[in-house]
């Protein structure tokens, strides 16, 4: 008998984790994140991570869970998530994912190897200091050169991929494109329902812009600087997230507070549209769009179609 597994994904800022919570209450779920910056310790404001006051008494999982030097690896997740869906099942109880992070949701419901290309860590190190000495957007032309699409389809920040797909194509000869084409097939293990939440570009983005304003409120700023200040590099991949490494910037004299905050907002939204380019890959999701909603406010009608019109039967 296949395990039950509901995935609900959709870009920053959409309103997750309030229809999560009441979903998970509605079909008596426990919530395993797909957050690839929420499951560092300390980080809170910038990943706009639950309080343990909103959870509601909703069970959560693989949140602060590593320290900001620590790696952590899409396997990694794939790993413990796996072990948690099996876990929730055992209760009798529904395991309800939750997040934006598109290699984390892939790790599930595709058949990934990650072992087929071992890490090579001399390869790495090698890359990481060019990093280091020149910066990411030289690393990023570095994969542009050997591997087009893929530094299209990755973000110039995002350099543990960069330094992934280089070191395949350093290893094999071919670009992670070529690579990875024939491998991806869809995991049927799972009694598998995926929803994605979205709304008008234009909401979403006043959305975000908001979301960064209120980080600046709740004490973005000092996180950052409490963090440096526990011994932690500016250069660890956890610090490159968005929100934290524009502060820094601003702590360095190298921008103004109002250019950091308007990086923060723009590489946001940036983030969001990618996001969404990546789920509409999928044709296993079924999309909810919350703008045709009256009762948004309240979540009533979003958790009503998603539970009662054939989205999920539990």
């Amino acid at each position: 008998m296949k395990e039950k597994l509901f995935i609900l994904i959709g870009p920053t800022a959409v309103g997750k984790t309030s229809v999560s919570i009441e979903l998970a209450k509605r079909l008596n779920g426990e919530i395993i994140s797909a957050d690839s910056m929420q499951i560092y310790k300390y980080m809170d404001i910038g990943t706009a991570k639950i309080k343990p006051a909103e959870m509601e008494g909703i069970p959560h999982y693989l949140i602060d869970i590593v320290y900001p030097d620590e790696s952590f690896t899409v396997s990694n997740y794939k790993e413990l998530a796996s072990q948690y869906i099996s876990d929730i099942n055992k209760k009798g109880k529904l395991p309800i994912v939750v997040g934006g992070t598109g290699l984390y949701i892939n790790s599930l419901v595709y058949k990934l190897d990650f072992a087929r290309v071992e890490p090579n860590q001399e390869f790495r190190e090698k890359l990481e200091k060019i990093r280091n000495d020149k910066g990411n957007n030289y690393l990023h032309n570095m994969l542009q050169k050997v591997d087009k699409e893929s530094a299209e389809r990755i973000s110039i920040n995002d350099t543990k991929r960069i330094i992934r797909a280089l070191e395949i194509y350093e290893l094999t000869g071919k670009t992670a494109t070529e690579y990875n084409k024939n491998f991806r097939n869809p995991n049927d293990d799972y009694e598998l329902v995926m929803i994605c939440l979205n709304m008008s570009r234009e909401k979403l983005y006043e959305r975000i812009n908001l979301r960064v304003d209120l980080m600046i409120k709740e004490g973005l700023i000092d996180e950052v600087r409490d963090i440096l200040n526990l011994g932690y590099e500016k250069n660890l991949v956890s610090l490159q997230g968005i929100g934290y490494k524009e502060i820094i910037m601003y702590l360095e004299n190298k921008c103004t507070l109002d250019e950091a905050i308007d990086k923060i907002k723009q590489g946001s939204r940036n983030y969001a549209k990618r996001q969404l380019t990546w789920f509409r890959r999928d044709n296993r999701i079924k999309w909810i769009d919350v703008d045709c909603y009256s009762g948004v406010n309240d979540l009533s009608d979003v958790i009503q179609d998603i539970v009662i019109k054939n989205l999920y039967i539990k």
